[in-house]
């Protein structure tokens, strides 16, 4: 039976050794949750930096740039990290250069993996349907907060577990620990997390519209993968499925 695993934060990521997995980099709140929602609005492909630098520099080749740090779109760049901004009807067909305090970082961090895709609430099916079939072990990496564990990420890493528990075994006691949070939270995602750090720290900000958007799950069916540093649009065409 294949093995799943969860990374807690990208700080740990030298303890797991990602040659044979498929590796989903989650950062609910709300990087992968942009990611996922501009592909499913007809995005053409993102470029995620880590380096703000970097990511403004693709502007002259011709790509949006969107930054954010601090939870702040950053000056000078042509978006945020709102995914209600990637649902622009000008966006579609173009390419996005992508940066992020904590997503950018987790996907730098997973480069070298056999397969690596965004996964979020809003394409849980869609991602799990993909996992299951798929041939590799799995590691989810959860961006968290600055190095730091966040529950919204651990939270969808529990629900991946917990929708896969029949196919696919922890490989250690994260993943069971991941799951019994998600048990406990499912019915009510919004209330477990309202006293969450990362909740509380958008709440100030008054992001609440997105809190909610972002927590939703199965909105879309899509699956962004990563090809030679530039995620596309898996073009994941199955019926999504609930287990």
């Amino acid at each position: 039976m294949k093995k799943i695993d969860v990374c807690l934060s990208p700080e740990i990521m030298h303890l797991y050794n990602v040659h044979d997995r498929t590796v989903v980099v989650v950062d609910i709140l709300r990087a992968t949750s942009c990611m996922t929602t501009a592909f499913a609005h007809g995005i053409d492909s993102i470029a995620p930096f880590a380096s703000l630098e970097d990511c403004l520099a693709m502007k002259s080749n011709g790509y949006f740039t969107a930054g954010e740090r601090d939870g702040k779109k950053v000056e000078g760049f042509d978006l945020g990290n709102s995914p209600f901004e990637y649902m622009d009807e000008k966006l579609k067909g173009k390419k996005i250069a992508f940066t992020t305090t904590n997503g950018t970082q987790a996907i730098a961090k997973s480069v070298g993996a056999k397969e690596i895709i965004i996964g979020s609430f809003l394409n849980l099916s869609a991602v799990t349907e993909f996992l299951l079939v798929s041939e590799n072990n799995v590691l989810i990496v959860c961006a968290g907060w600055k190095g730091k564990v966040n529950l919204e990420d651990t939270l969808f890493a529990g629900a991946v577990v917990d929708i896969l528990k029949d196919h696919i075994e922890p490989d250690c006691d994260a993943p069971l620990a991941a799951q019994h949070l998600y048990t406990l939270a499912k019915q009510d995602l919004n209330g477990f997390l309202k006293n969450s750090s990362h909740v509380k720290r958008l709440a100030k900000l008054g992001i609440h519209k997105d809190i909610e958007f972002c927590l939703t799950p199965d909105r879309y069916n899509v699956v962004p993968i990563l090809h030679d540093g530039i995620l596309e649009s898996g073009d994941w065409n199955s019926t999504i499925k609930t287990y």
